[in-house]
């Protein structure tokens, strides 16, 4: 990308986020004085908030036209209470999932409450868009992109009692697995974390996936390229067959490979291999091969 073309890219970008800025505290104010005037509960709230916030970042990315962004989606026809993961390469993530979810799970998806590190409460914007659409907070230390996490384990009593009202309530629960920005994404995901294969688990919940690619081209999560931008071709993907998988082990190695590709390649694995790591054959055939080999290794 050339540096007129860059320095243009850039400037459309910043003018998103301030305008997204400007109007989220405008958009998000009428379902919260509802709310204290008595008229709608915290729910109806909530869901309004999160239709909001959609509605914002979706006209803002047509009017505002910084990125070329290329939905690849999966429309389920009859959708059931879900965890949906996806990776984590940029601060502008929610931005896009916010902006393309309507294209991205169709009409007839249920809404997001999306787990997130307590501490981006401590931008005002961010605090408001979250707080208002009842996401859920998970405190941790605070850290670098790239450096390991420190969760407080208390907050996970709370995590588990918000995450079963918010099926109760119709939401879908979104996890990062990644646990932080990725601050090397052209090198593939950072280590996983199972978290979601244990609420799915305990929820009796299948799990689904998005992928997200060309996001960190735009805004890097690494402090020294930050707001560089190297590209405006940002993908965003939605896979089907969800499933309930066996094993926190069979989770992130299906998340590893299809979201791995995905957002390190912003391509697909081939169809056979991305469909045997979707409905499960190609663990199974994996850990088939593993006991013929202990087997065999019995044998000698």
């Amino acid at each position: 990308m050339g540096k007129t073309k860059a320095a243009l890219t850039k400037f459309g970008m910043m003018s998103f986020i301030a305008s997204m800025c400007l109007a989220l505290p405008i958009a998000l104010f009428p379902p919260y004085a509802l709310l204290k005037l008595g008229l709608i509960n915290r729910l109806q709230k909530e869901q309004m908030a999160l239709r909001t916030g959609q509605f914002c970042a979706r006209w803002l990315v047509r009017l505002i036209p910084f990125a070329s962004v290329k939905i690849i989606p999966y429309h389920d026809p009859n959708p059931e209470p879900s965890i949906w993961v996806c990776n984590h390469v940029s601060a502008l993530d929610i931005f896009m999932l916010l902006a393309t979810d309507k294209r991205l799970r169709g009409k007839n998806k249920r809404p997001i409450k999306i787990v997130y590190w307590k501490q981006l409460e401590d931008n005002p914007i961010t605090k408001l868009l979250f707080q208002q659409c009842g996401f859920i907070p998970v405190q941790m230390a605070a850290n670098k992109a790239g450096e390991a996490n420190d969760y407080d384990m208390k907050s996970f009593k709370s995590l588990l009692k918000s995450t079963k009202q918010a099926f109760d309530e119709g939401f879908d629960i979104g996890i990062l697995p990644e646990g932080q920005l990725n601050p090397h994404p052209e090198q593939g995901l950072l280590p996983c974390f199972s978290g979601a294969f244990t609420l799915a688990r305990m929820s009796k919940r299948p799990i689904h996936m998005m992928a997200l690619h060309g996001t960190h081209r735009l805004w890097h999560a690494r402090e020294d390229i930050g707001m560089t931008v190297t590209g405006r071709d940002v993908q965003v993907r939605s896979y089907p067959n969800g499933r309930k998988y066996k094993s926190g082990e069979e989770f992130l190695a299906t998340f590893e490979a299809v979201i791995g590709e995905f957002g390190t390649h912003g391509r697909d694995l081939e169809d056979a291999e991305l469909n045997g790591w979707l409905d499960g054959s190609k663990w199974e055939a994996m850990q088939t091969a593993k006991e013929q080999q202990l087997e065999v290794a019995k044998g000698l």
